[in-house]
């Protein structure tokens, strides 16, 4: 090989490198970060504002479903305190409290039930949040008897 083809090799490694990157949209790459934890990530979008929280993703869901699902109390947190709306409704009519209790989620559904979530909400369906609740989950039982009465 010639001095001149060596040369050239990493630059053109390099162009290859760069026409091979895949770039994924905002939303996609936010709805991954909520999936994923990573609170760093979700706050620098929103600070950016690289996205909308109480927008429908392709996924169905909005940010605030996403993070409900995935049981992660303080991306919930993050989302609720950068303004995600805990009462907006899924493709399905489901709203984040839904979500929680479907999944068994306690400690969600107390946070989102103590910010005033709707206990009456019904989904497309006509359930209710506590419609949704395994019976195995005594503490989630508990809590909606105790949210009733107050």
């Amino acid at each position: 090989m010639k001095y001149y083809e060596l040369a050239s090799l990493p630059r053109y490694a390099q162009r290859l490198k760069r026409a091979r990157t895949v770039r994924f949209p905002n939303d996609i790459v936010f709805q991954d970060n909520i999936r994923l934890g990573d609170l760093e990530q979700v706050g620098r979008f929103i600070r950016a504002r690289k996205v909308t929280l109480n927008t429908l993703y392709p996924s169905g869901m909005a940010a605030l479903h996403e993070a409900v699902l995935s049981g992660n109390l303080d991306c919930v947190k993050l989302l609720v305190r950068y303004g995600a709306d805990i009462h907006q409704k899924d493709e399905n009519g489901w709203t984040p409290l839904h979500v929680a209790c479907s999944d068994g989620y306690t400690h969600i559904a107390r946070y989102l039930i103590s910010l005033g979530a709707r206990l009456d909400a019904t989904n497309d369906e006509g359930e209710k949040p506590s419609d949704l609740i395994d019976a195995d989950s005594k503490d989630l039982v508990e809590l909606f008897k105790a949210a009733r009465m107050d």
